[in-house]
């Protein structure tokens, strides 16, 4: 059943169920899960077996935010937002999850020799050497020490937050010096 079709159908159920008829709330559940499947399988045709979580997730962020939905609207258009938002999330998650597991060996950060390999660092150290001290030393403790976010924190007197907010515009200041140093090339 397209939206279209399904909306008269689903708005009626919910508004009964917004009245406290429980038949017609787990008939909108059902109704709704399904319209969920087709809405996000054809959104995440690539990972079919997330489909069923995200409709799972969706039905409870429906369940949870129902005092939200206001009958003038359309109920499959409220969905759809959640729906969406709830897809937003979990490709975010996805995507932070994959960079993790990108082999090293794709990285190209290692040098042929422990020669290179202390280089490379003197050349990193250079720099990083032009970035104020709130950016330079967590990005040397976290990225190239190795420590992790906790552990740069109380090392620094820094909070966690204030440690990843210095790596990421630190990262961010490097990067685009290094940018504009390459264009004048």
């Amino acid at each position: 059943m397209r939206a279209v079709e399904a909306e008269p159908v689903l708005h009626a159920l919910l508004i009964q169920a917004l009245d406290g008829d429980a038949v017609a709330y787990r008939e909108f559940l059902q109704r709704m899960a399904d319209h969920l499947r087709k809405f996000i399988g054809r959104r995440l045709f690539a990972w079919p077996d997330d489909v069923e979580d995200l409709v799972q997730e969706c039905l409870l962020a429906m369940h949870s935010q129902r005092h939200t939905y206001q009958p003038s609207q359309p109920v499959t258009a409220w969905a759809s937002g959640i729906a969406r938002y709830k897809l937003i999330d979990l490709l975010r998650a996805r995507a932070s999850r994959e960079m993790r597991h990108v082999p090293i060996d794709d990285w190209e950060l290692f040098a042929e020799s422990t020669t290179e390999a202390h280089e490379a660092k003197n050349d990193v150290l250079v720099l990083l050497k032009d970035l104020p001290e709130r950016y330079r030393l967590p990005i040397i403790h976290v990225k190239l020490e190795g420590l992790s976010i906790a552990e740069a924190a109380r090392l620094l007197g820094m909070s966690a937050a204030a440690v990843k907010v210095g790596i990421h515009r630190g990262l961010k200041l490097l990067s685009e010096t290094m940018g504009e140093a390459s264009s004048q090339h």
